[in-house]
């Protein structure tokens, strides 16, 4: 169902930046498809933070789709970028890799064991997977193949003709001092930066040497490297004389049929905004200081005949519990972890609830279990129609797209009570429909696949993401110590307890139950609500739950008791209990 904007008050991000792009579009470009863009640099894994660069544009390139507009949603690989470093933590990989660099990441080898033909196509593969499990429509661009077979060839020699108009423009910003960078807050040691992952950001603007400023960069004929320096170039002719740093190599070319080659990033980004005619781009905050590559590319996408695109900057994304790492660093969490504990829904729902300046997190800690129980509670409002206009938009961004609705899980029970069943049963399925049957008699999951893919990515967040020593084990045998110590107050609520196990074996009964029995032991009805009864209440409740858990797990904590109780079954629960 179409999200049809009405102002920019009561819209969301999305729908207000769809109305600037189509009417940027209509100006710039009437009748033509309007496009948007993304840039990916293939240098390693592209993690959670590099998906910003695609969510936003897809989401706004989605909305303008469902007002019925044609869209091209580029993504820009950036594989003909050279290899910066070593990424650490990759399988595969050793310390021989480092020979590779300056080479286009396309001429890198691929990990070892990898089906791929090179290093970027490798690191691609995964990230086109992803894309395609979270609906994300999209035109691949390989900018080693735009360079390599001369599409760009028009726009190079473009530039080398004006190279002292680019020079002029970035020698404004090269005399200039960065000014110091000024933190609105702490920076989160869990933030995790969205633009680290292209090595682009980090390029020169060209080298300038006796011969002059020049924007192009070769790559070395003998050692495939750019560690190399133009000497030497003739308008007329197009000729073009480099060195080559790394090895000694020298040659002398003919620029008009080489293809060798590739624009310096603050040249290359603008030449293909104008080339592509794109009206939407975002881009990270390292693009967008003073003096970045964005900034500096709105001077010079006029020299190519072209238009700044809108441009917004977006923030961090941060991952709980893990310290702030770029792709450079290893260990990085990509959409694909993110997907294999996570449902699509959830995780484009991350992207679309926040404004591309706003920073937010991904769980991969505990807090996963509530940022899904807020998705649950989100879905029964949009169902029920008293979800908030923005809030709805951005369910509505999640679960589906212009293309329609993503698969989701038939019976979406909730995740934190399917953790505790794949942790307690350990993979054994035949348990966890068993348990899962019984959450609700009136009601009864009948097949496992009903709860699925849900169920899997719960059970992978436990197999992957839960210490072992935090996983639950249910006691083989009662702790008859324990029990023998127990005064009368223990002994009594444990009966009540089983006395009532038969009658209220449901996740809501049990519910009702275990909260039910302290109350009823102190002289109030089990249906007493929290303002009837005194604090003392919660303080009992605290610790019958503890002498549960000892007695069935032998820890303080684990999950949650009715899911434990169904889990571990009505008979062994009465052995465990002492009866």
């Amino acid at each position: 169902m179409p999200i049809v904007a009405q102002s920019t008050e009561t819209t969301d991000w999305v729908s207000r930046f769809a109305d600037e792009v189509i009417a940027e579009s209509e100006r710039r470009a009437p009748g033509k498809p309007v496009v948007v863009a993304s840039g990916l640099s293939p240098s390693g894994p592209i993690h959670l933070g590099n998906l910003r660069e695609v969510m936003t544009p897809h989401l706004v390139a989605d909305e303008v789709r469902r007002r019925g507009h044609r869209v091209r949603h580029l993504i820009s690989w950036d594989d003909y970028d050279r290899y910066r470093k070593v990424p650490a933590g990759i399988a595969g990989v050793d310390e021989t890799w480092a020979e590779h660099i300056g080479k286009p990441l396309t001429s890198v080898p691929a990990p070892n064991g990898s089906s791929h033909p090179n290093w970027a196509e490798h690191f691609k593969a995964a990230m086109i997977a992803s894309l395609a499990e979270l609906g994300v429509e999209f035109d691949g661009i390989s900018q080693t193949e735009q360079y390599t077979t001369g599409v760009y060839r028009e726009q190079v020699l473009h530039a080398m003709r004006h190279r002292r108009d680019i020079d002029a423009i970035l020698a404004q910003y090269r005399t200039k001092k960065a000014p110091a960078k000024k933190s609105q807050k702490p920076v989160d040691e869990a933030e995790l930066e969205a633009a680290e992952g292209s090595g682009a950001a980090a390029e020169d603007d060209g080298s300038s040497g006796s011969a002059g400023y020049f924007p192009y960069k070769p790559y070395c004929g003998n050692c495939e490297k750019d560690l190399t320096t133009v000497t030497a170039y003739d308008d007329d002719s197009t000729e073009l004389t480099y060195a080559c740093t790394a090895c000694g190599f020298s040659e002398t070319v003919r620029l008009s049929e080489f293809d060798r080659g590739k624009l310096v990033w603050k040249v290359d980004w603008p030449m293909r905004w104008a080339y592509e005619g794109v009206i939407f781009e975002p881009s990270g905050v390292d693009h967008s200081s003073p003096g970045s590559s964005f900034q500096v590319g709105g001077q010079i996408v006029g020299i190519f005949g072209g238009e700044q695109p809108i441009g917004p900057m977006y923030a961090f994304v941060g991952i709980s519990g893990m310290a702030k790492m770029s792709s450079s660093k290893g260990g990085v969490p990509t959409p694909a972890d993110a997907l294999q504990i996570m449902e699509p829904q959830l995780l484009r729902w991350l992207y679309a609830r926040r404004r591309p300046n706003q920073s937010f997190k991904i769980a991969f800690d505990q807090e996963i279990q509530r940022l899904y129980d807020e998705w649950d509670r989100l879905d029964a409002k949009v169902a029920d129609g008293s979800a908030l206009p923005a809030d709805a938009a951005a369910h509505s961004r999640a679960v589906r797209t212009a293309a329609g609705e993503l698969p989701r899980t038939p019976r979406p029970l909730p995740y934190r009570t399917l953790a505790s069943v794949a942790d307690i049963t350990a993979g054994h399925q035949d348990q966890a429909l068993r348990i899962l049957s019984e959450l609700d008699p009136a009601d009864p999951l009948g097949a496992l696949a009903e709860a699925r893919p849900r169920y899997d990515k719960a059970e992978a967040w436990i197999n992957t993401h839960v210490p072992a020593d935090q996983r639950t084990i249910v006691r083989d045998e009662p702790d008859a110590e324990l029990l023998k110590s127990l005064d009368e107050q223990g002994r009594a609520s444990l009966r009540l307890l089983l006395d009532g196990l038969a009658d209220h074996w449901s996740l809501d009964g049990l519910t009702h139950l275990v909260y039910g029995v302290p109350k009823v032991q102190a002289g109030f009805s089990a249906d007493a609500t929290p303002k009837e009864l005194p604090p003392e209440i919660k303080t009992a409740q605290r610790s019958f739950f503890a002498l549960l858990y000892h007695l069935l797990v032998g820890r303080d904590t684990g999950p949650r008791l009715p899911t434990l109780l169904l889990a571990v079954g009505q008979e062994r629960v009465r052995t465990l209990l002492g009866e």
